[in-house]
């Protein structure tokens, strides 16, 4: 991870929003890192473009303090689904990491597939099933 080239770096916040802890999180334009522990320390990555979907969840404390969680589903082996825990101004940093996600999976030329209900099936299967 080359650090003049990050977009964006915050600390998991604790108590009344305070940076306490050991597990740090950032993005460049290609990747998310995730970095914690003190004496034994991990550090995971996950290409932008295989983020599937973001989301934020706030508490009442959470909100008084102005720090939130949000919540990437991946399809990254070792991350897979995976939060970003109590930052600060999670709301632009949600709408910045779906701009860039979005930029890299057109960049890569990825797309996902979205399942269709089964009831939007049966109606294909009719057409299928005709008379012989």
């Amino acid at each position: 991870m080359d650090k003049s080239k990050l977009l964006w770096t915050d600390r998991k916040r604790t108590l009344f929003g305070l940076p306490l802890s050991f597990t740090v999180y950032s993005f460049d334009s290609e990747r998310f890192y995730l970095n914690k522990g003190l004496f034994t320390q991990t550090s995971d990555e996950v290409r932008l473009y295989r983020i599937m979907d973001l989301s934020l969840r706030q508490t009442l404390g959470q909100r008084i303090f102005g720090v939130g969680t949000i919540h990437c589903d991946s399809a990254d082996k070792t991350l897979g689904h995976f939060e970003i825990k109590s930052i600060k101004k999670p709301r632009e940093v949600m709408e910045q990491l779906s701009s860039l996600v979005e930029t890299e999976r057109e960049r890569k030329r990825v797309t996902s597939r979205e399942y269709l209900h089964d009831d939007a099936m049966d109606d294909d299967d009719d057409d299928f099933h005709g008379n012989f």
